[in-house]
């Protein structure tokens, strides 16, 4: 199963969304602001992307800007910045089984399409 971390005020994300429903597969959209993944999920996503958890954050959005830019935080607390300000997640993420991508650009899902 597929599954897309879905933000409907995101361009790219619903461009992510688009590409999915013309592939024919199913998948799970998760609205993520609404229903934001815990730490545990959090950092399965992280790891199935082969990223740092910094490098899921999206750091032009006022809160980082306000509160996290020029911080030097550790794996774990970036992972707990974002389960608890999920504004901060880089979208949309796409994840098939093991695989994921940030879908930026849109072309990027068809690492997940095959």
């Amino acid at each position: 199963m597929i599954t897309i971390y879905h933000n409907n005020r995101c361009s790219k994300s619903r461009s992510a969304l688009q590409e999915l429903e013309k592939s024919g597969k199913e998948f799970e959209i998760v609205h993520y602001l609404d229903t934001p993944p815990n730490q545990a999920v959090l950092t399965t996503i992280v790891a199935k992307l082969g990223i740092k958890p910094i490098e899921l954050v999206r750091k032009g959005e006022r809160v980082f800007i306000d509160h996290y830019k020029g911080k030097t935080l550790s794996d774990e607390e970036w992972i707990e910045a974002m389960v608890k300000l999920p504004v901060l997640i880089e979208r949309p993420i796409v994840i098939s089984g093991n695989q994921a991508v940030i879908a930026r650009p849109t072309e990027k899902i068809q690492e997940i399409l095959g």
